[in-house]
Order: structure tokens, then sequence, then C-alpha cells
């Protein structure tokens, strides 16, 4: 278990830089326009779109003494670093060399994400046909996840709050933590991957497969489930850090850490959630957290600004009202990420069921069709994002490499909050309706 929740530690750390960091550090760092920063990480999502199956497919194909999976993943795992730490370096030019440079460096990143992350998502199944012991990996899986990734959020926070500038290094020291992570992770789970279940030999035309994978009712309930909750949880994550500063006016020296209440509390709602699969139903775990996760997100919509003193004073920012209004919000962020969790665990708990309603089995396939929808969703959801603060007249200042520098429209400030409480609200919804019939054994029919 330990091996198998260390393999998604690199790429936990990256995704959670990346979704909370990303698009603010290019609007408000690399001097992108909103409307270009929200392109960028959406034609990064299609280049994942294509990649994805791909790797997938070869990744069925692979045959070696350690099984068809570790080979990628150790493959991937110096580059994924290399590439992380490189996406926060700020380049020299004009605003189509940054740009070209942007979206050359993310190609790179996301290749060798995939080239880890899709062949290890893929071992859950394979390494076990009891549903208890995949829920339970896969509790395992997102338990290193989300402790990487609050690596990930102290590593920045302590960077950035004392160094605005610092992006750069704290991509260094991840990159080398992730790198070193999948490779330890390599090293303890070949020993059971040697031993785990093939993908099936038969030579099937991949547009039959295809074809099969979308008339397997499980699947198409699991896909459009995770699809609608890693959107929400994505939107939230990026304007997150945009919300606290520019709406809520908290200073960056506080708002860095804003993050890691969030993660800890999903890191204790995976605990929760796997708990209460095993013990209950799966369903009712969702159902549950997403009512946590609802509630928390209207609220968001309410919170008003804090009260500042000057230009951001740190020394009056927690007095009169700001310190229950800070206790309030932080209660709030531990509410989502309560909530949030069961977009990590539930829709891969759920995954195995429609793998198994196929008699080829072929989890790599399946695999790579669930991370590709969810990459293109989240793809989606981004530059949505930066349309919405494009239209709603976001401002950016190419002299100015903060947020604190000027106050954003009111029309601005109403979008923003929109994108982090009801916009999310209105897809859980969705996500729950569509789950309408599902029971621990199966879907009905």
């Amino acid at each position: 278990m330990f091996s198998y929740g260390l393999g998604d530690a690199g790429t936990g750390l990256a995704a959670t830089q990346l979704g909370f960091y990303l698009f603010p550090f290019l609007i408000g760092y690399a001097g992108l326009p909103a409307l270009i920063a929200g392109s960028i990480l959406m034609l990064i999502k299609v280049w994942d779109a294509i990649n994805d199956p791909l790797i997938g497919w070869l990744s069925d194909k692979t045959n070696t003494k350690w099984g068809p999976r570790i080979p990628w993943m150790i493959a991937g795992a110096v580059p994924l670093g290399f590439t992380l730490a490189a996406i926060w370096w700020v380049p020299n030019g004009t605003l189509f060399q940054r740009t070209t440079y942007y979206v050359f460096i993310s190609i790179l990143l996301m290749t060798a994400y995939t080239s880890v992350n899709l062949p290890f998502a893929a071992l859950s199944t394979e390494l076990s046909e009891e549903i208890s012991i995949r829920t339970r990996l896969n509790a395992s899986r997102f338990t290193g996840s989300i402790i990487a990734g609050l690596s990930g959020l102290i590593i920045a926070a302590n960077i950035l709050s004392k160094n605005e500038f610092g992006y750069f290094t704290m991509g260094q020291i991840s990159g080398f933590v992730a790198a070193l992570a999948t490779l330890f992770s390599c090293w303890g789970l070949a020993p059971f991957a040697k031993k785990a279940r093939k993908p099936s030999k038969n030579q099937i035309p991949l547009k039959f497969q295809l074809k099969r994978i979308f008339q397997n009712n499980k699947f198409i309930k699991v896909i459009s489930l995770y699809l609608l909750l890693w959107c929400a949880l994505q939107l939230m994550q990026t304007v997150s850090i945009i919300y606290v500063e520019q709406v809520l006016y908290i200073p960056s020296k506080f708002s860095k850490w804003i993050p890691i209440p969030f993660q800890l509390s999903a890191l204790l709602g995976l605990q929760v959630w796997s708990f209460f699969s095993n013990k209950f139903d799966r369903i009712f775990a969702l159902k549950i957290g997403a009512i946590i996760w609802i509630f928390s997100c209207i609220c968001t919509l309410f919170i008003p600004s804090f009260e500042i003193g000057g230009q951001f004073d740190e020394l009056f920012f927690f007095q009169g009202n700001n310190l229950f209004s800070f206790i309030i919000l932080i209660i709030i962020i531990c509410m989502i990420g309560m909530g949030a969790s069961t977009a990590y665990l539930i829709p891969w708990s759920l995954l195995p069921d429609a793998i198994d309603d196929d008699p080829e089995k072929s989890a790599g396939l399946y695999t790579a069709w669930m991370v590709l929808i969810q990459k293109i969703g989240i793809g989606i959801s981004v530059q949505l994002l930066g349309i919405l603060l494009s239209l709603s007249g976001y401002k950016i200042d190419d002299n100015c490499n903060s947020f604190d520098c000027f106050e954003q429209p009111q029309l601005t400030q109403f979008t923003i909050r929109i994108c982090i409480g009801l916009i999310p609200s209105i897809l859980i919804i969705l996500g729950l309706f569509i789950m309408r019939g599902w029971h621990n054994k199966g879907l009905t029919n």
C-alpha cells in the first residue's frame, strides 16, 4: 500500500501546484492576459486528450519482465521533474515568445505526467480483483497524492510568502521531489507488478474497443460523474488564489497559505469517505460529501471582503472583524476540502466495476479514457474562467508582478465569486443526478 500511495506523489504534487498556482502565475507574474492564459491551459488539455489514449494503448501492449506499467513510470520520472521546474521560469521576450515557451514546456510536462500517472492508475485494477482492496489501493493512492500536494503547498507558501518571485525555486525543489518519489514507487511496486493481471492480448481493432467502452452503461455514468466533479474542483482551485487576494483582499503573505487547510481537510476526507464506502455504500459517501461541498461553495458567495488599512497593512489585517472573518473562511475552506475529496476517491473506486463488465478488461484503455475526459473537462473549465474574467474587465499590468497593485472592477469580483461558488455547486448537483440508479453492487438496469 505504501509503495502504491507513493506512486501518485510526484504527479499529485505537480497537479496540486499547477492547479492552485499556474493560472495566477501566468496572469500575475508572466504577464499574460487572462484569455491567453486560459487558452494555453486549454491547449495543454487538448494535447492530453490526444496523448492519453495513445499512451494507454501503448502501455497495454508493452511486454517486459516488470509488466507493462513500471517501464513507463520509470521513463517518465526524470522528465517530469525537469519540466515541473521549467514551467515556473519566466523567459525574457515578447508576449508571443513567452506564450510559445509556455505552450511548448507545458506539452512536455503533460507528456511526462501522463507517462507516469496513466500506467500507474491502471495498476489499481490489475493488482487485485477484490473491491475492498481496490478501494484501499485508491485510498492509499490519493492519500499519497494529497500528502504530496500538501508538501508542495507548504513549499510554495514558504517560498512565495517571503519572495513573490520565487516560483522557479519552488519548481526546482518540487521537480526533484516528484522524480525521486516516482522512482522509489517503481522500486517498491516492481515485484507486485510482475504478478499483476496482464491486459488482454486479443488484437481487436481500437475503434471496436472504443465502441465497446461507450456501450458500457456503468462507464458512462462513472466518467460523467468524474468529469463534473473535476470541473468543479479545478475551477475552484484555479480561481482560489485570485479570489482570496483580489476579492477578499487578503495580503499575499497570508494568502499563499490558504490552500493548506483545503489539502489537510481533503486528506482527512479521503479516510472518512473510504470508511463510509466500505462500511455502508460508495454512493452514500458521495451524497454526504457532495452536500458538504455544495453548502460550503454557496458560503463563498457571501463572505465579505476584509477590511484593509493603507495598502494591505499586515499589522492592521487581524484587527477588528478580520480575525473572526478569517476563522470563518478557514472553516469554509476545510468543509470544501472535506467534500471535494469525494472527487478523488469515489469515481476511481467505481471504475473497476465498469471494467469488470467488459470481457476484455482493458484497464489501460479505460483508465486512459477516464483521464482523457477529466483533462478535457479541466481544459474547458480553465478556458471558461479565462473568458469570463476577460469579459468582466479583468485588469493586468505588465509593470506589476503582484495582485496587490490595483483593485479589480466590481463586475470582475462578482464573476470571481460565481466561478468559485455558484458554477461548482451546479456541476456537483448534476453529478449526483447522473448517479441515480447506481447501488453498491452495481448499476440496476
